[in-house]
């Protein structure tokens, strides 16, 4: 496995990073890795890596490039103000369309002719599933995506399978706003969500093992199944 900084172009001549995972044994498929309010961080690096161990080509790009490029914050208490100052500042639709070139620019890589999923956590998540509903992607993974609920009606536009993942004792995705995610999603054919009893927000990176392995394998099954095998 290796790990490079690529740049992606807007098309008006400005370009974003994004961090990217190259697979040792490659399985033909890609994933977009979705930030959270963070940045692209070592713990979103290390989440890339993860699935590029599993033979994905990931790219995680710089969401927050338009307000300050390359930013990396910690769970302090002033760099979660200084994110959540950022999370205000950010544009979901200016966001959503560097999604979209992320994926596009993947489709275009010499040789590629796999399936290309999204995968985010936390503001990623919510992010992952607004993609798979007004996107060309082939599945979408959601980790504690918060503020899903505002976008709840648009389970019935999902174009692609979709896994949602939350700890019920999520302090920022309470469990009443859980209960109406899992129920707007009856809406779809598509979508299928899994409940960790003793997870609170963030389990899948900074979570009890066993929560963190579960989710993984659960998702994993799910990107097979999804995806297919593709072409290496």
């Amino acid at each position: 496995m290796a790990s490079v900084n690529e740049n992606i172009k807007t098309g008006d001549g400005r370009s974003f990073s994004a961090y990217v995972s190259i697979p040792a044994q490659p399985n033909g498929n890609a994933i977009v890795l979705l930030q959270e309010i963070f940045g692209v961080t070592s713990t979103i690096r290390r989440v890339a890596d993860r699935y590029a161990q599993d033979g994905y080509l990931v790219y995680a790009p710089d969401l927050f490039w338009r307000l300050e490029p390359g930013v990396e914050l910690s769970h302090s208490k002033e760099d979660i103000q200084r994110a959540m100052l950022l999370l205000k500042q950010f544009d979901e639709e200016t966001g959503l369309q560097d999604i979209g070139r992320t994926v596009s620019h993947i489709r275009g890589l010499p040789g590629f002719c796999g399936k290309v999923a999204v995968a985010g956590l936390c503001l990623g998540g919510r992010l992952s599933y607004m993609a798979c509903a007004r996107l060309d992607v082939d599945a979408a993974v959601a980790y504690y995506g918060v503020g899903i609920e505002r976008n709840i009606d648009q389970a019935k536009e999902l174009k692609s399978p979709i896994i949602l993942h939350f700890g019920i004792k999520d302090e920022y995705v309470p469990q009443p706003i859980q209960e109406s995610i899992r129920d707007g999603l009856s809406a779809s054919p598509h979508a299928v969500i899994y409940f960790y009893e003793e997870a609170g927000h963030g389990f899948y990176t900074r979570g009890d093992p066993a929560a963190i392995q579960l989710a993984h394998q659960r998702t994993e099954e799910f990107l097979r199944h999804a995806l297919g095998g593709g072409q290496p």
